[in-house]
């Protein structure tokens, strides 16, 4: 270890004051911040992500501070991450959808090493993110709307192709018919849950011609 001392001159005379008499070097350190923060936000969470020193990455630890954008960082949400990977996720839930927000991060050397110990570093430079839009159910029903539409020509145009492809006698005419019709019946007609039961119409109808093939075998 090392003797810090203090030398001062008053009133004429000399003084030294021993400020740490074992003074240890490894058990005060300021590490600088991390560097090139980057943000990647979704729908389901926000990535956020760092560098430091290779040298350094496994024995530090790290704690995230993050707000939204127009708020005062003293009312910021502050995260002591658990791992020492330079990397960190933020759920969505813990986000509003459409605010902006800003992240910084600092680190320290982890309280489990035992050679060395420090305090935190400065803050990092920021990052700005926002929250991914989650699709409205509208949207989610218009989709499956637009599939529905489709479904009835092409369906009708597999029709025509048993009619005219296949050698098929008045009954089994009258069967197909019977799947087809209540098929867009179905699609045509529904009030509830589009998303749902439109699958099921689907996968009914695809039933139903494969069973009108192998009746033709």
């Amino acid at each position: 270890g090392y003797r810090v001392s203090l030398q001062g001159n008053f009133f004429g005379r000399n003084h030294t004051y021993i400020t740490f008499p074992e003074y240890n070097p490894r058990e005060h350190i300021k590490l600088d911040p991390p560097l090139n923060i980057q943000s990647n936000a979704t729908a389901s969470k926000c990535q956020i992500w760092w560098s430091v020193p290779w040298y350094l990455a496994e024995i530090l630890q790290y704690e995230l501070q993050y707000k939204e954008y127009s708020m005062s960082w003293e009312i910021a949400l502050n995260k002591t991450l658990s791992s020492s990977l330079p990397q960190t996720e933020i759920e969505a839930t813990e986000l509003r959808s459409g605010i902006t927000y800003i992240a910084r991060v600092r680190c320290k050397v982890s309280e489990n090493e035992d050679s060395y110990h420090s305090q935190w570093s400065e803050w990092s430079q920021t990052t700005v993110f926002q929250r991914a839009g989650v699709p409205k159910l509208s949207e989610k029903i218009l989709n499956t709307r637009t599939m529905q539409f489709l479904f009835i020509p092409l369906s009708f145009v597999t029709l025509l192709y048993l009619f005219w492809n296949c050698k098929l006698s008045s009954r089994y005419r009258k069967l197909v018919c019977f799947f087809y019709f209540k098929c867009c019946f179905l699609t045509s007609g529904q009030k509830a849950s589009p998303a749902l039961t439109f699958p099921r119409q689907l996968l009914s109808f695809i039933h139903s011609i494969i069973c009108t093939m192998g009746i033709l075998r």
